[in-house]
């Protein structure tokens, strides 16, 4: 099953042979605060975010009461449906948030829970779809998503490989735009749980942009991940690990996130510029001179000596006789005095 290798997300094309994706989640590390929300925009911008993503959540839309905490984390929150009001923004407010992202140079990006939230994103106006691992069966979001135009990104922690077939057809049905992002729903996530083989295995089932989506709250699988030609990577983003909320133990802070975006450059520019050995060897070459060696004298020798093999040996630089020829010398004479501080020439022998 394949489709198109590229995708767009704002001005950029992600696919193989580009620089990696990199997206700031910020999810409800912002634990309701808009003033938060919009400190975090700033600082995934400047700490080299390609997007800000968040979550748009509308209890009533998503949830009842009915909804179980996963961990009971939140002091003020008697319910989970209380938790996903407080999380809640305004259209004009997730439009403030947009606004300031754009300005800053970086996409803005935030997960629908709901249709409603579709809906209120479309007014906004998003550069790309993502669709969390527990949303891989809501068709219903997933159309809607798709018909608002834009790549649809799907992560992949809850769901089997048929599981992940059903939702790609779904989505090529709708003509979108299709990335798929390895990802483990464990909060965090262990290194011998994140799966990199999953990447490859996406690509070659699905053939379309791949990246990692990654909880472990360490830099390695996102390292790991773009030295492997990983399309978009997808890491939660905590202001410092000492904030409040269930996803900061899985966050990277802005220093560790600078790192990130410092590796996707280099790596970029590492594979940007092949090296021709031959070219390079040629350009070098005064440089090899002085680091190779010639023939030299273990002793002075006087003049007319017969040059035997232990009387020989080489020394920097490789500006004289070549070290390989040292065996020819073998059994000429001298013809003058030669001494042992410097190189033996042509012109000392007979």
């Amino acid at each position: 099953m394949t489709g198109p290798a590229t995708i767009r997300i704002g001005t950029r094309e992600i696919g193989p042979g580009r620089p990696a994706f990199l997206i700031a989640e910020v999810a409800q590390n912002h634990d309701g605060s808009l003033g938060l929300a919009h400190a975090f925009v700033e600082e995934a911008a400047n700490a080299g975010a390609d997007a800000v993503k968040f979550q748009t959540h509308i209890a009533a839309a998503e949830s009842t009461l009915d909804e179980q905490f996963r961990v009971k984390f939140s002091q003020q929150d008697d319910t989970r449906y209380a938790y996903w009001r407080r999380m809640e923004f305004t259209a004009d407010q997730w439009a403030g948030l947009a606004k300031h992202a754009h300005d800053k140079g970086i996409a803005f990006l935030s997960s629908a829970f709901s249709v409603a939230a579709v809906e209120m994103l479309r007014q906004v106006g998003m550069a790309a779809w993502k669709v969390g691992s527990g949303e891989v069966g809501s068709h219903d979001l997933i159309r809607a998503m798709a018909a608002a135009g834009g790549p649809v990104l799907l992560s992949t922690g809850m769901s089997s490989y048929a599981d992940i077939g059903n939702t790609v057809a779904l989505v090529r049905q709708a003509r979108s735009p299709l990335a798929l992002f390895q990802c483990t729903s464990k909060y965090p996530t262990g290194l011998e749980h994140v799966g990199l083989n999953v990447i490859g295995e996406l690509r070659y089932r699905f053939g379309c942009p791949v990246g990692l989506s990654d909880h472990s709250g360490s830099l390695y699988p996102a390292l790991a991940s773009i030295a492997r030609g990983v399309d978009l990577v997808e890491v939660h983003f905590a202001l410092d690990r000492r904030m409040f909320g269930p996803d900061v133990a899985v966050s990277l802070t802005p220093p560790q996130f600078r790192l990130l975006r410092e590796a996707i450059d280099a790596f970029a520019l590492l594979d940007a510029n092949p090296v021709d050995k031959d070219a390079a060897a040629k350009e070098l070459a005064p440089m090899r001179a002085l680091f190779n060696k010639s023939v030299a004298l273990v002793r002075a020798q006087p003049k007319g000596t017969t040059l035997t093999a232990e009387m020989l040996t080489t020394k920097k630089p490789g500006t004289g006789i070549a070290a390989a020829e040292l065996p020819r010398l073998i059994g000429r004479r001298l013809a003058c005095d030669v001494a042992s501080d410097r190189l033996l020439w042509p012109e000392d022998l007979e």
